[in-house]
């Protein structure tokens, strides 16, 4: 059960260097997903506290607090982040498993993971000199040189809340911006870890901001305020699509990572067990909470039955469990509320036609006080029903079969989503092709889920715009500007040079 929370108003934001209360003295209290006990009661902040960060970002930009530091120190800051990070590894792994419910070694290597890119953006930070153009005059001087974009808005969601946080925070300061951080108002713990880090090893005040909230409170201004000059967000294609719509009053750039419908494409011909196994992981992992799952599992006919019986027998096995609980194998979703949208989900497909396979039930036992659902398969799912055009976001897995090259595509690609998907198949030619024709910004051969720092991440279609990771996510936070020299002026002539009297 909840515990009393204390009764000393907290002190969460970080604005403009300091620890401060919300501006009306709201607070919120984050309960772990996995039993519902009490973890922290933090600020719950209004408009006016993230324009008071917004503020606190333009100063520190416009007066070169950060942004006039030369890179390769910038980039310096970033690997002491890193450092950071992984001496103090245990104490941000609890905190984010207490805010999310997720399994304690999921979230230890959560950890590794982000200081990882912090390291990666580290290394980066300082390369990139820009380019020298040959204007085709040796007296000119053109060259390209990459600017700190400006004030950044992040917004980030709960499922990887200091993950997906990383990839914006990291490639932000490196480039040289201010920003402030929006994460999820149900998993704060692990982003005002991060500001006590950023403010430890002596970022300037004013760069780094942090505002917490629901998006409607604190997120909106971000995308409205003529002073944020660029905003990233990651989460829902509803909210992406009012951010979007927001920034473009004041025209500011936006990236956005909306989420995916992602096929796991099985050939007849894959290893069977490491497809079987992966499929699971695909599907399961963090109880499906994840952008990029393998929600859709497509099975080809010659293996299908055997493939299918097979994946929903251990899938029946799946422990679940409490995120300190040795012997679990996932953990409970985020909220009451998205444990109903996820069952709605599963009651729309069943009622539409689809077989329900197995799960579709909430947690029982030592489960009943989290947010449990136990690992669903639908099968024999009608092509265009709801469930293979809506994201669950949770244990939920459809099934379809295909035939061949050509209807693997043509379903993989049949989805409005195109974050990521996977091709299955020993046959090297066939999986290059495949995953060729597949729009989608992400796919792996043989493996499902992996990423790397160094390799750019985002999504076709309504997946969103932009990347995050790689040089082109931090590229994403630059603008690019053409200096042009001309060390030996001269009179053009163009225009003739007249007397008064010629001019009469």
């Amino acid at each position: 059960m909840t515990e009393a929370p204390s009764a000393a108003t907290p002190a969460t934001l970080f604005i403009d260097g300091a620890w401060v209360p919300a501006s009306d003295g709201g607070t919120r209290t984050i309960s772990c997903p996995a039993d519902g006990s009490f973890v922290a009661e933090v600020s719950e902040g209004t408009r006016e506290d993230t324009a008071r960060a917004i503020a606190a970002a333009r100063r520190a930009f416009d007066g070169g607090a950060w942004a006039s530091v030369p890179a390769p120190q910038r980039g310096d800051f970033l690997l002491e982040v890193a450092a950071e990070l992984r001496a103090r590894k245990d104490e941000f792994a609890r905190a984010e498993t207490l805010d999310t419910g997720k399994r304690l070694v999921e979230s230890e290597v959560d950890m590794d993971d982000i200081a990882d890119c912090f390291a990666y953006f580290g290394k980066l930070a300082g390369q990139d000199a820009g380019r020298i153009v040959d204007a085709g005059n040796n007296s000119v001087v053109s060259r390209i040189v990459y600017e700190p974009i400006g004030v950044c808005g992040l917004i980030s969601p709960w499922n990887y809340p200091l993950l997906q946080a990383a990839w914006k925070i990291a490639p932000a300061l490196g480039a040289g911006c201010s920003i402030v951080l929006k994460p999820s108002e149900l998993t704060p713990s692990t982003a005002i870890l991060m500001m006590d880090v950023l403010d430890t090893l002596g970022l300037p005040k004013g760069v780094a901001n942090l505002v917490l909230g629901p998006g409607a409170v604190v997120g909106a201004p971000l995308s409205e305020s003529p002073d944020v000059d660029m905003v990233s967000f990651t989460g829902g294609l509803e909210t992406g699509r009012t951010i979007a719509a927001a920034a473009a009053g004041t025209v500011k750039k936006v990236a956005l990572e909306l989420g995916g419908k992602n096929p796991n494409i099985v050939f007849a011909d894959a290893d069977f067990d490491a497809a079987l196994d992966n499929a699971l992981n695909a599907a399961f992992v963090h109880s499906g909470q994840v952008c990029s799952a393998g929600a859709r599992l497509l099975v080809e006919e010659p293996i299908a039955e055997r493939f299918v019986d097979e994946f929903v027998r251990r899938a029946r096995q799946i422990r679940l469990g409490g995120p300190f609980d040795e012997a679990a194998e996932t953990g409970p979703l985020i909220s009451a509320a998205h444990r109903d949208k996820v069952t709605a989900y599963v009651e729309k497909g069943v009622a539409e036609g689809a077989r329900l396979r197995c799960g579709g039930t909430w947690g029982e036992g030592d489960l009943v006080s989290g947010f449990y659902y136990t690992p669903t398969v639908l099968d024999q799912v009608t092509r265009g029903s709801s469930v293979l055009v809506e994201e669950a976001f949770g244990p939920v897995v459809t099934v379809e079969t295909f035939n061949g090259e050509d209807e693997a595509v043509e379903l993989g690609n049949d989805t409005h989503y195109g974050l990521a998907g996977a091709v299955w198949s020993q046959d090297a030619g066939r999986g290059q092709r495949v995953a060729a024709r597949l729009r989608h910004g992400t796919i792996w051969i043989n493996d499902f889920h992996p990423y790397l720092p160094q390799a750019e991440w985002g999504g076709f279609k309504h997946s969103g715009t932009g990347r995050e990771l790689g040089p082109t996510g931090f590229a994403e936070y630059q603008e690019a500007k053409h200096i042009y020299h001309n060390i030996d002026p001269a009179v053009t002539g163009w225009f003739a040079a007249r007397t008064e009297e010629e001019s009469a």
